[in-house]
């Protein structure tokens, strides 16, 4: 089920979202791993993000991604730890 489905489609974020995640399931569909998905996505965003906002930036935000890793905010489903 798209990801948009019932939301308001003219939202450009929510736009971009659905387009990466229906070229990650025609990878995944073609026998790509996840993780080689993964891997390919954050590349691609980072030398993006470096290129319209410099290295220090793009390093800036990169540092902060830790914390919000451990706080959870990319977990779908909480773990037990």
């Amino acid at each position: 089920m798209p990801i948009s489905d019932g939301l308001d489609t003219s939202d450009d974020t929510l736009r971009a979202l659905q387009l990466i995640l229906t070229a990650w399931d025609e990878g995944e569909e073609s026998g790509v791993a996840p993780e080689l998905m993964a891997y390919a996505a954050i590349f691609a965003a980072m030398t993006d993000l470096v290129t319209l906002f410099g290295e220090d930036a793009v390093a800036k935000m990169a540092r902060s991604l830790e914390r919000r890793v451990q706080l959870g905010e990319f977990s779908l489903q909480q773990s037990r730890h």
